[in-house]
Formats: C-alpha cells, structure tokens, sequence
C-alpha cells in the first residue's frame, strides 16, 4: 500500500501527539488552499521544531500540496536508507507534560490518550501564548479531516451496509485509537526534489483507513470484510452447541466468549480462486457453520471428543455426512448472498445521488463507494468459493 515511511517507537508506552500531527498534515484530502493561508502555518512547523529540540529534524521534507492534497515534498533528492525524520522525545506533547492544576480534575481511571488529549485543549486555550503553538496551528481543520468519525448522520447512511458504520458509532463515544512517539523515519526508495513522498500506513483495509485517517484507496489489496455469525435461539441444540463453540470455535478475542452471548464476528479476506483452498476464508467460520448444521446430540459429540483427542479444535474437517457439509457451508452462502444483495444496492443508491454537489460530500460519498465496493468484492469471492466447494461435493454424491 503506498501510504508509507516506516514510523517505530522511541517510547512505545507513552502516547503522544506528534506522530498524528505528522500522519494528518499529509493524509488531508483535501485540496489547496487558493489563499495558502493553512500553508504558511504549515511552512513554519518544521523550523519551529529544530529550534524547539536544538537539533537538526530534517533537511529532506518540507510540507505542501499535491495532487492527493495536503503531502510531504522532497526539498532534496534522497536515496534509499537515508534518514528523512528524526524527533526526539523533548518534543513531543505527553501525558507527563500535563498541566499540575488540571491533575485534580481528573479522575484515575482516566486514559493516556484522554489525558494527552487535555494536554492538547489546555495548549490550545492558550493560543499563541503556548509553547506549542506553532504545532497545534499546522492541526487540520475540521473540514480537512475525512474520518468517518466526523461525517454527519446523513454521510454515515452511506455506509449503513458495512460493519465500519457500527465500529465508526462506538468510536465516536470513545477513541480507541493509541498514539505512539515518533522516531526516525527512512526512506525505502529515491526520491527527487518536488516529488512526493508517502508515508506506510500499513496493509489496512479501507474500512480501517477512512475510520483511522479518513482516506480510502480505489482498489485496496487489504480490503476484508467482517460477517457476524449467531447460534438461533430456537434451535434445539441451543445449549449443547453454545457450550461447544465457547470451548472450541470462537475466536480467542471473540466477544461473545466475554459476553457468553451465542453470536461473533469473523473477518473475510479476498479469495484469489473459486477453485483453490479457500484462504481467505476462516477455518473458525466453516467450523462455527458446521455446528450449526448439526442436527442430533451424537454428532456434536462426536465432535466435541475429536476436538478433545486432537489439537483442541472443533469441526475444521468436513463432517462424515456430505449432505451435512453441503447444508453448513450453504448456510454461509445465503449470509454471504444477503450481504451482497445490501452493499449491491447501496452501491447503486450512492451512484443514483445527484452529481451536483458541494465537493466535500462528493469526496466522502466516493470514499462510501470504494469501501463498499472493495467489500462487496471479498464477498463475492469468498460466495464463489464456498459455491464452488459444494458443488464438487454434490458432484462426488451423484457419482
């Protein structure tokens, strides 16, 4: 994914909002200023920051506008290996840099990044009288910022048939999201001066993008789509077959093993093949649609003793009985096909929208279209496989 410039750790416990600012001053979609007001304010934190820590920070950036919007520039060729960024922890904003009269106010289990972000409202109250001004005026604005934690009700409609609309209303009561010091940050290819130089986000998902910093990529390799599998409460076996997927099949961070609830989500990747070994596909999710196929107490357990005897496992083999194997995995099919139906049609509603709109809503109903198309394709492929599974094994019972 080019999104890049590797970013690690030089205090991995300490949360810190240097490395955010750097992330969002070059991930804002959004175009130029006409005035360039936002780029002189931009042109004055990098000085401000080798002054501040007394050492040189980069010789090799400076931040502008390209094409993406808002980018680092190269202000001289670089090469592969070289050095582009080096911030020391001085300068950096941390939770031990808090205000001592604002300490009472907060209460113990208050988190880092919530205390870092009292840091920040109590630099910026201070306005130019803050130490720290130069960095807080090269924040983004509010419309500068596409993560989907500030799209308005009517924007987030938009994306109502993808699991990022639930995560994006949980993320909004609370920010999840833990920030990191900056350390030094090295090129990985050759740029020349005026080139623009990307930063690695990482091999994230589109959902995952638009969520943490508001950008979506057309095609995204890493596009993968969460299914929400639940146990019917009406099924006879309720009990029985609960008390075997908590054991076995969940997930080891599933929240129904916390919640003893019946249900948990499983994450689908693309498949590259309807013909090949379905990777992409949890092993966990065919085991969990096994269950519920299940249909008396001495096949579950059988299985729970197969489970017992092995490596602890719950249905990743084919069940004995091949009806059974086709019935499972046809459960999956008609939730995969439900799906598809819902990001089909939301599809077709958001390309149905009036073009004649103002530019910031075009850009996010774009980004609503390619976080939507990118899953409706996972879950094509992984529909295709599963399809194509089962008919080879109705193939194998006619013969």
């Amino acid at each position: 994914m080019r999104a890049w410039a590797q970013i690690s750790h030089m205090y991995p416990h300490r949360p810190s909002l240097l490395r955010p600012c750097i992330r969002r001053m070059i991930s804002s979609s959004a175009p130029a200023p006409k005035d360039g007001g936002h780029m002189c304010k931009c042109d004055e934190f990098l000085p401000w920051l080798q002054q501040k820590t007394g050492h040189e920070i980069s010789s090799m950036l400076s931040v502008g506008f390209s094409t993406c919007g808002r980018s680092l520039l190269a202000s001289q060729p670089i090469q592969p290996g070289d050095c582009l960024m080096k911030v020391p922890y001085s300068a950096q904003i941390t939770t031990d840099k808090i205000h001592p009269e604002l300490e009472p106010l907060l209460a113990d289990n208050v988190g880092d990044i919530s205390r870092v972000a009292v840091v920040l409202l109590a630099e910026k109250k201070l306005g130019q009288l803050s130490e720290w001004a130069p960095y807080i005026n090269c924040l983004p604005h509010i419309n500068e910022m596409h993560n989907t934690i500030f799209w308005s009700t009517e924007e987030l409609d938009m994306l109502q048939q993808s699991p990022i609309y639930q995560e994006t209303t949980s993320q909004k009561t609370f920010v999840k999201e833990e920030f990191s010091a900056v350390k030094s940050v090295i090129a990985d290819q050759s740029y020349a001066a005026g080139d623009q130089v990307l930063i690695r986000y990482g091999r994230f998902s589109n959902a995952t993008l638009l969520l943490d910093f508001g950008f979506t990529l057309p095609c995204n390799i890493y596009d993968q789509v969460q299914i929400w599998m639940d146990l019917p409460a009406h099924d006879p076996l309720y009990t029985m077959k609960l008390e075997l997927l908590h054991k076995h099949c969940l997930p080891k961070n599933s929240p129904a093993k916390a919640l003893h609830t019946s249900g948990s989500p499983f994450i689908i990747k693309e498949v590259k093949s309807a013909t090949g070994k379905g990777k992409g596909i949890p092993q966990a999710l065919r085991a969990f649609a096994r269950v519920l196929s299940i249909t008396s107490h001495e096949e579950l357990k059988a299985l729970g003793s197969e489970a017992a005897v092995n490596d602890g496992r719950l249905a990743r083999h084919p069940l004995k009985n091949r009806e059974s194997e086709i019935q499972a995995h046809g459960i999956l099919i008609s939730r995969l096909n439900n799906m598809i139906q819902g990001h089909d049609s939301a599809i077709k509603v958001l390309e149905s929208m009036d073009p004649d709109i103002d530019a910031r809503h075009a850009l996010r109903r774009q980004m609503a279209r390619d976080l939507l198309t990118g899953e409706l394709r996972v879950l094509k492929s992984a529909c295709a496989w599963l399809t194509c599974y089962c008919s080879r094994l109705s193939s194998l019972s006619i013969v």
